[in-house]
């Protein structure tokens, strides 16, 4: 094998952390076609990219320790465990391994539903635009076009639907739970404003085409019942 192929593998393995085992996605690439649910992301050199730019130089030098400290620690969780500060102390995965389960698989489908529109897009991440811009998730050098629409906001908006749906008395705060991960990434410096928009979009469309999805619906009433028997539904 090529140096150049051991070095996008390497960096491959280190910004996309792999699928956990035994998670299961709910749809195949051919089931959603994100190049009809997204709009392309802002030109390059045009005036939404030098605003979006400004945006994270801004961001970048006023952030506060604890504001980076949390984003970095967010950074490396994409398991939705992270939803029980708005939900409360019950959502515990281990006490709750049909939705511990759900949510992992839930994970897998994100994968499946960003790696076309990543391809098709090709957007540069913000630290190959930006020069000398700190990043909370380590990173090689090299090309990095993987930014739009972003995994961690996608995710983030996919498992709170699914949440909100199943807990509707909870939604404001896990919705808001959602939003304030996925801006995190801001603060990382791993992507640009319009990236968590786009994967703000396409989580939600994922989870409500969800719905109508079988195998999804087994595990979310098998995750309605253990959620209702732990009294946080």
């Amino acid at each position: 094998m090529r140096a150049s192929t051991l070095s996008c593998l390497a960096f491959a393995m280190l910004v996309f952390p792999a699928v956990p085992a035994g998670a299961t996605a709910f749809l195949a690439e051919k089931d959603i076609d994100a190049s009809v649910l997204l709009p392309p992301p802002p030109a390059n050199d045009s005036a939404r990219e030098a605003a979006e730019i400004a945006e994270l130089k801004a961001i970048a030098a006023h952030r506060t320790p604890d504001e980076w400290a949390q984003a970095a620690h967010d950074a490396k969780d994409e398991t939705g465990d992270w939803f029980a500060s708005a939900i409360g102390p019950g959502f515990d995965f281990a006490k709750l391994p049909a939705t511990a389960q759900l949510l992992t698989d839930l994970y897998a489908t994100e994968e499946v539903a960003t790696k076309t529109p990543k391809a098709l897009f090709h957007r540069d991440r913000p630290y190959v635009v930006i020069p000398g811009l700190e990043t909370c998730t380590p990173i090689k050098p090299g090309p990095a076009a993987t930014s739009y629409p972003s995994g961690h906001a996608t995710v983030a908006f996919l498992m709170a639907g699914v949440l909100a749906s199943l807990m509707p008395d909870k939604a404001q705060a896990i919705l808001a739970r959602a939003r304030d991960y996925a801006e995190e990434r801001l603060v990382c410096g791993m992507h640009f404003r319009s990236d968590i928009a786009a994967g703000q979009t396409l989580g939600t469309v994922v989870a409500v085409e969800l719905m109508q999805n079988p195998a999804f619906r087994k595990e979310y009433d098998a995750a309605a019942a253990e959620l209702s028997a732990a009294h946080l539904r």
